[in-house]
């Protein structure tokens, strides 16, 4: 077995890791959302979230992690076995896109960018204070 047949064998077996998470994550979500299951980081005061938003942030989470999974195999694949102008660009292509459904789905799942601090609760104010 040579190495760039390693690689390619890496490569898919990280592709159908971000695959099966996306799709585990989406069965298991299904559950967790029909109990009511709330995030740990809501803001004190914030009204239980509804089925459906619960849903939606479950599985987004979900989305997000298979997302990663599927640009590392891309760059293992583009990176280690074929490294030419072509390959790189479009590469560099699909992590823009899929960078984009990262932030996206951030956006969505949090209500705000990755880069913007987490609002701070009235009670975390006056912590310090005490």
């Amino acid at each position: 077995m040579d190495f760039r047949h390693i690689i390619e064998t890496v490569g898919e077996f990280v592709d159908f890791a971000g695959v099966a998470v996306m799709v585990i994550g989406a069965l298991v979500s299904i559950p967790l959302a029909l109990r009511g299951h709330q995030p740990r980081n809501l803001p004190a005061g914030a009204e239980s979230l509804s089925v459906y938003r619960l849903y939606r942030q479950l599985l987004g989470r979900s989305i997000l992690l298979g997302l990663e999974l599927l640009v590392a195999a891309d760059i293992i694949r583009t990176v280690a076995v074929t490294p030419t102008f072509e390959s790189v660009g479009v590469l560099a292509i699909i992590v823009l896109i899929r960078t984009f459904l990262s932030f996206s789905l951030e956006l969505e799942i949090t209500g705000r960018w990755p880069w913007q601090k987490e609002p701070r609760s009235p009670d975390a104010a006056e912590a310090p204070g005490r």
